[in-house]
């Protein structure tokens, strides 16, 4: 009798751990899910593509002048030279391609309006008075550029250079004696700058250029009648040499027109 309610006790016991072992395991949590965190973007910069933009700044010419006929005979006279400056602005327009890592090369064309006006007496006239205005400056370059940061470009830059000129001689007491108005002049420039990449498709630039236009012979038209002179006919041929200078900052936007975004995030 004893040995069966020892069985029976032995029994229940381990009936009664099981149940306890069941239900601790029942009443413990899931173990939580925990998503991997995002890693955060990393900008990678592209330079790849067209633009448009404006610019403003400042503008330097110099103008130096010899007389090299009078009504048609030879007649060489020193002109003297003279100097001016004044503010310009005006846009601009190109296309880039980065490769080789850090390496970019582009075209553009930059077109600056402004009246860049100096004046001088004739060396050989003292009594007359040489004005000179520069105005409508157009360049088409190419340019090269490394890229120094990811959004940070230096370059330099050099091609053609065009420009409209407008001379007058005065005489004593400033009436205008003999004229040649909307000269074109052609030559060439070099220049470089540096251009950041602040935005997307957003930079900002400052550059420097300087022109060379070389010398030409240009014929003037008298004014007045007197001297040999017929008003309305050509009167003096002046060699006239012009030097631009340009300090210009500016804005651009890049289009990429399906090359890729300026700036793309990478994860």
């Amino acid at each position: 009798m004893q040995r069966h309610i020892k069985l029976a006790l032995t029994a229940g016991v381990s009936l009664a751990l099981g149940a306890i072992g069941t239900a601790s395991a029942a009443d413990l949590a899931a173990r939580p899910y925990t998503k991997a965190p995002m890693m955060a973007p990393v900008m990678t910069y592209n330079w790849t593509g067209c633009y448009i933009g404006g610019n403003v700044g400042g503008g330097w010419a110099k103008t130096e002048q010899t007389r090299v006929s009078r009504l048609g005979v030879a007649a060489l006279a020193d002109y003297g030279s003279s100097e001016g400056s004044d503010v310009i602005g005006g846009a601009q327009i190109g296309c880039d391609y980065q490769f080789a890592g850090n390496w970019l090369v582009g075209v553009q064309g930059m077109f600056d309006f402004g009246n860049i006006d100096s004046s001088h007496a004739l060396p050989a006239f003292p009594t007359f008075t040489s004005t000179n205005r520069t105005k409508d400056i157009f360049t088409a370059t190419g340019r090269l550029g490394y890229l120094f940061a990811p959004q940070v470009l230096g370059y330099v830059k050099g091609g053609g250079a065009w420009a409209r000129i407008d001379h007058n001689i005065l005489q004593p007491g400033g009436a205008l004696s003999e004229s040649a108005t909307g000269v074109d002049r052609q030559g060439w420039t070099v220049g470089g700058g540096v251009e950041w990449m602040f935005a997307p498709g957003w930079s900002v630039f400052g550059e420097y250029n300087y022109m060379d236009f070389g010398r030409k012979n240009t014929g003037f038209t008298s004014a007045v009648t007197g001297g040999g002179f017929v008003a309305g006919a050509p009167s003096e041929v002046i060699s006239t040499r012009l030097t631009v200078q340009q300090a210009l900052v500016g804005v651009n936007y890049k289009f990429n027109w399906g090359w890729g975004g300026p700036v793309a995030a990478r994860y």
